[in-house]
């Protein structure tokens, strides 16, 4: 990697106070090796290094710092560098800063933005937490339907500057209320007289802002789109959504359907900046549900205490069920935890799913039981 190879580099520039050359060493860096770069240097030169950025840098690497990173970092800044580093964030990243922060220091931050930014920061954390609301940014470009292709051109290329994307451009009305889309390939290479109603795209799909983010993911799968438009209930466009953000939101939520595989209640922080008893917290309460599970089946085993006493063969197959019980389970948690992410089935579906999961259990049960009574049956699990 980039940042093994010439770390030695840059702390050498950094110990000789070579700002001009550091700032050259990292222009042609990508923006997740320096944040990565950042987190292996020591407090000081890592303070000296990020103010060493150029400011549309900083607030890049900035945004690839997990949160508690972020807010040791911001604990270092100056008021003014501080507000230069906001100002440079895109607003679902600034939105994504200020709703991961603690109180006092959101507080803080709201204090130091720019009247503009503050309404369109509270406007964006107005939405439901874990909502599309909260995904969106609001810089995109509005077309008008009466326009001519030159028309949308030339306003392209005077306010197209700030938008997060330029790939899909939406049609709305004079109220703002989501007509279609238009891909930029298309704009390009129409006419330069067409008018916009007739090269557009009537059918978009587009997302509810107080939706569950994962929403979101599921319908950029759904119809292979890298960004999706964000409407309200009356289907003003209020922002969008794209790729990159929406790329966090399914890695965060695979990462979430592992820990439930693993019986493990979801850990909202990478893990090693989770603390022992965040740790603890969250892996208790499955544990003691196992334990009153695996109760039951010390009851079962004692019930049949007589008959294990007569015949003491019986006994070697204990450890065998309650293995082969611990996978049957495992498979059946992998299979529907997983289909419940994916939305093949939903929680309404819980008794079909169950009489399923009944009917296979069953099924595997006989195939199992047929196997161990053979092996038994051949005096294989008499140990002399």
């Amino acid at each position: 990697m980039l940042k093994e190879l010439l770390k030695p580099e840059i702390e050498e520039l950094l110990r000789e106070r070579r700002w001009s050359e550091l700032r050259e060493a990292l222009a042609d860096w990508p923006a997740p090796e320096i944040a990565e770069l950042l987190l292996e240097l020591d407090k000081a030169d890592r303070i000296i290094l990020f103010r060493a950025l150029p400011r549309w840098i900083a607030a890049e690497v900035f945004s690839y710092l997990e949160p508690a990173q972020q807010d040791a970092l911001l604990r270092e800044l100056t008021d003014q560098e501080t507000r230069e580093l906001l100002r440079q964030l895109s607003p679902d990243d600034r939105t994504a800063l200020l709703e991961e922060m603690p109180a006092e220091v959101t507080r803080r931050l709201l204090t130091l933005l720019k009247p503009e930014d503050f309404r369109e920061a509270s406007f964006l954390l107005g939405f439901p937490e874990q909502s599309v609301g909260r995904l969106m940014t609001p810089e995109f470009v509005a077309l008008r339907p009466y326009w001519t292709v030159r028309e949308a051109l030339e306003y392209l290329r005077r306010y197209g500057r700030d938008s997060e994307t330029l790939n899909h451009l939406y049609v709305t009305d004079d109220e703002g209320h989501l007509l279609g889309e238009v891909p930029l390939r298309t704009l390009v290479l129409a006419p330069e007289h067409a008018v916009i109603a007739d090269v557009m795209n009537y059918s978009v799909v587009s997302l509810s802002a107080f939706e569950d983010r994962e929403t979101a993911v599921h319908m950029m799968q759904k119809y292979d789109l890298s960004v999706l438009p964000v409407v309200d209930s009356d289907g003003v466009l209020l922002g969008i959504v794209t790729f990159d953000d929406v790329m966090d939101v399914s890695v965060e939520e695979v990462t979430e359907d592992f820990q439930k595989i693993a019986a493990v209640a979801p850990i909202e922080f990478p893990y090693r900046e989770a603390s022992v008893w965040h740790l603890w917290k969250r892996r208790v309460g499955w544990l003691l549900l196992l334990l009153v599970s695996d109760f039951l089946t010390s009851t079962v085993i004692a019930t049949y205490e007589e008959a294990i006493q007569r015949i003491i063969e019986l006994s070697f197959f204990i450890p065998i069920i309650i293995g082969t019980g611990g996978n049957v389970a495992t498979q059946s948690a992998t299979i529907i935890v997983r289909a419940l992410a994916l939305r093949e089935i939903v929680p309404r579906d819980w008794l079909r799913v169950f009489l399923k999961e009944l009917a296979v259990g069953a099924a595997l049960g006989s195939v199992l039981a047929l196997v161990v009574w053979l092996r038994g049956s051949s005096g294989g699990a008499d140990p002399r």
